[in-house]
C-alpha cells in the first residue's frame, strides 16, 4: 500500500477554508505538508483581529501560572491549531490523522512534490478584506525559513 502524501501550498489560500479541506484529506488518510504558511490569508479586519487576539493571549491563570492555557503564537501552532480543532480528537481516527500534518514556514528542501492550491480556498474568491498572517509580526513570531 503506498502512502498518500499531499504538499499544499498555502500562500493566497484562506485559513478556514483551506484548513477544512485539509482536515477532511487527513481524515482520509492522506500525509499532508503545508509550505509557505507564512502566506496564508484571513478574513476580516486586521486590526480588530489583533484586538480579539491579544485579548485571548492575556487570558492566564491567577492562581497557578503553570495551569495557564497555550495560545499558539506563530504561524506553524496556529495553523496546527485550526486543524486540529477540526478534527475529531476524541476519537482514535482524528489523533491519527493529527499525526500525519507538518506545516512548515517557507518551502522547505526537505519537502519534495509538487505543491497544490485549492481553488475552493483561494483569496481572490473572497469579496472583502483580507490580510496576510505576516502583517501580524507584532502579534505572531515569524521564524525564517528554511
Amino acid at each position: 500500500m503506498s502512502e498518500k502524501v499531499l504538499v499544499v501550498d498555502a500562500s493566497n489560500q484562506i485559513l478556514g477554508r483551506m484548513c477544512s479541506i485539509i482536515a477532511k484529506r487527513l481524515l482520509e488518510g492522506y500525509w499532508i505538508h503545508v509550505v509557505n504558511v507564512e502566506k496564508t490569508r484571513i478574513s476580516g479586519n486586521k486590526r480588530s483581529f489583533i484586538e480579539e487576539y491579544g485579548r485571548f493571549l492575556e487570558v492566564k491563570s491567577v492562581r497557578n501560572p503553570k495551569h495557564t492555557p497555550r495560545h499558539p503564537r506563530n504561524p506553524v501552532t496556529y495553523v496546527r491549531s485550526t486543524v486540529k480543532g477540526m478534527l475529531p480528537m476524541d476519537k482514535p481516527k482524528g489523533v491519527e490523522a493529527f499525526r500525519r500534518l507538518r506545516v512548515y514556514v517557507g518551502h522547505p528542501s526537505s519537502v519534495k512534490g509538487e505543491a497544490v492550491r485549492f481553488k475552493e480556498a483561494d483569496a481572490s474568491r473572497l469579496g472583502r478584506r483580507s490580510f496576510s498572517i505576516s502583517d501580524l509580526k507584532g502579534v505572531f513570531k515569524i521564524p525564517e525559513a528554511d
